[in-house]
């Protein structure tokens, strides 16, 4: 079974139109969400090899993740508390 994606548009699937056009028209957005698909596709690799959950590097990878994420969404909600 194919593990899960987390591209912010299949976590946050309300806000789909807000990511598109943040993608499109914040190029600091755009790059830091480039950044974090990498990390999530690094994430999925490593657990589609089956490494162990207590790995340090994976553990990192997987903090890093979370705060970009988190990161990620702040901006996505500020621009829509904003209009």
């Amino acid at each position: 079974m194919p593990i899960a994606s987390h591209e912010l548009s299949v976590d946050f699937p309300e806000y789909a139109d807000t990511i598109k056009q943040l993608l499109e028209d914040d190029i600091q957005f755009k790059l830091e969400n480039d950044i974090y698909s990498k990390l999530d596709k690094q994430i999925r690799g490593l657990q589609d090899s089956g490494i162990g959950t207590d790995d340090e590097h994976y553990s990192s990878l997987k903090k890093q993740r979370a705060y970009l994420k988190q990161h990620l969404y702040n901006r996505i909600t500020s621009v829509i508390t904003h209009h």
